[in-house]
């Protein structure tokens, strides 16, 4: 079954001329597209397709270089205008052998229609294919769209894409912790370990029959573990920073009231939770008008 090429959509309130100076003037474009770390155009001669190279950088001090080419067309009928691209990689860690696409600037009164496909052949045969259709492919689709969103807010807003960025990977890398810190206390401590500690601490609070007690506690952990899946599965993760603000102090009082030896502690209730309290607040901060790819049409 042959992959269907990528398409992503969306309207920017400007004209098209600042659109096109955004997206095709390298030095600009680089700042707001997720997917290159640099884009270098080559000398070339008038009429002729301007050549670039590439490259994005993907950690380690590893970098996937790789080469394009792109042809500008103005229509003048309407004032829209075309790029069309033909792009790949010789990189051995490239997932993308060669590609083509475009991409189109319609002006709508006063704003543009910005959107571009494309498609491209893999490297690595058939274990490439496959994984190209798993992750590869709604991967660029998704940063396609990210990108745009950035590039959208940018000329609309003036909002530098590096600010962009570093509030939206700030903001996922702070739900991710969220995340996986409810789900390791409600599974690890209280489910499969059953810790003295936390049977203490339940006990001191809520006295209760031995059985009963652990009972308690195995809930208290389920309770936890679906917290924690809430953070990936519900979108509006300032509800749950705003909860968390008024959970935290609880847990921690609780703790306390509970046992005041627990204040002596290695990572005790007061060091561990105010940590969690000061990342939430963070998570407020930076959580605030973040780009999303959810912002573009996807399909044509």
């Amino acid at each position: 079954m042959k992959n269907k090429p990528i398409y992503v959509e969306i309207l920017i309130e400007d004209n098209v001329e600042r659109v096109w100076e955004a997206s095709q003037n390298p030095t600009l474009h680089e700042q707001w597209d997720l997917r290159f770390s640099s884009i270098t155009y080559l000398p070339k001669e008038e009429n002729e397709a301007q050549l670039f190279e590439y490259k994005t950088k993907i950690g380690f001090g590893i970098a996937i270089n790789g080469w394009g080419k792109s042809v500008g067309t103005l229509h003048s009928k309407n004032d829209s205008r075309t790029s069309s691209l033909h792009f790949g990689s010789d990189h051995y860690l490239s997932p993308i052998k060669e590609g083509k696409g475009y991409w189109k600037y319609i002006p709508e009164q006063s704003n543009t229609k910005f959107f571009t496909q494309y498609d491209y052949e893999v490297q690595f045969g058939t274990p490439g294919k496959l994984l190209d259709r798993i992750a590869i492919r709604p991967l660029m689709g998704w940063a396609t769209a990210l990108s745009f969103d950035v590039l959208k807010r940018w000329i609309e807003k003036g909002d530098a894409p590096s600010g962009q960025y570093i509030r939206f990977f700030t903001h996922w890398i702070i739900t991710f912790l969220f995340f996986f810190v409810w789900i390791y206390q409600g599974l690890v401590p209280k489910l499969i370990m059953m810790h003295p500690e936390e049977v203490a601490l339940t006990n001191a609070l809520l006295p209760l029959k031995p059985s009963d007690t652990n009972n308690m506690v195995a809930a208290i952990g389920v309770i936890e573990i679906i917290f924690g899946l809430i953070w990936i599965l519900y979108q509006n993760k300032t509800r749950l920073l705003r909860l968390q603000l008024v959970i935290l102090p609880l847990l921690t009082i609780s703790a306390i009231f509970a046992d005041t030896s627990v204040l002596s502690h290695p990572f005790n209730p007061i060091t561990f939770n105010l940590s969690l309290i000061v990342l939430t607040i963070i998570g407020l901060l930076a959580g605030k008008d973040i780009p999303t790819a959810r912002s573009c049409k996807r399909v044509r």
